[in-house]
């Protein structure tokens, strides 16, 4: 899948950018790392620019959310997660990742759109239950929008930078999530903790 996903953006410039990232957003096992590392490397060699490929892969990227968030608003949990159940296979998403960007956003409120918009994997999902909960579509887009041209940014222009060594990127994405997932882990912790505390004192 990777050498076709590389081989559509060679091909078609920024519509293949653009249409790849969006098809990222819609499966999220693509890995956007991949195809914005790569895209940021083309820049090296073709007639994109990094700004055309930031503003493509953006399009793409806010394009694919969108989708999500009208299905998040349509459908509720019960009737995503059948579809996962009978379709997860095919599109590579399991329940406990729907269930984890909705557990998420339930917690964190608004600005998860925007932080998740940066974390692998859950930076698609995370616009499901953004709709489920009828969050106003104007700060959705503005939040997406936002935490999509960050992660954009910085990997498109790390691509560029790196050139023929963009692979590179790739191994440290894999540490960065695992981090990242560490990192929220213990802050989930860290609220529990903090709600029993509170609730075992007002009790008191």
């Amino acid at each position: 899948m990777a050498n076709w996903i590389l081989n559509v953006m060679e091909q078609y410039g920024y519509l293949g950018i653009a249409l790849i990232i969006a098809i990222e957003n819609l499966f999220p096992p693509i890995p956007s790392e991949l195809i914005l590392t790569f895209g940021g490397f083309l820049t090296t060699y073709t007639n994109m620019t990094i700004l055309g490929v930031i503003i493509a892969s953006t399009i793409g990227s806010i394009g694919g959310a969108v989708i999500l968030y009208a299905l998040g608003r349509i459908f509720d949990i019960e009737v995503l997660q059948k579809i996962i159940d009978r379709w997860g296979r095919i599109l590579r998403v399991k329940r406990e990742d729907l269930d984890k960007a909705n557990n998420w956003f339930n917690r964190y409120g608004y600005w998860t759109v925007f932080f998740c918009r940066m974390v692998p994997l859950i930076r698609s999902l995370i616009s499901i239950p953004a709709g489920m909960a009828k969050l106003n579509f104007g700060l959705f887009l503005l939040f997406t929008t936002l935490g999509t041209l960050i992660w954009n940014t910085v990997l498109v222009s790390l691509g560029a930078l790196l050139g023929e060594n963009w692979e590179i990127i790739l191994h440290y994405m894999d540490v960065y999530s695992n981090v990242t997932y560490a990192v929220l882990a213990i802050l989930f912790i860290a609220f529990i903790w903090y709600w029993f505390f509170k609730r075992s004192r007002k009790n008191g």
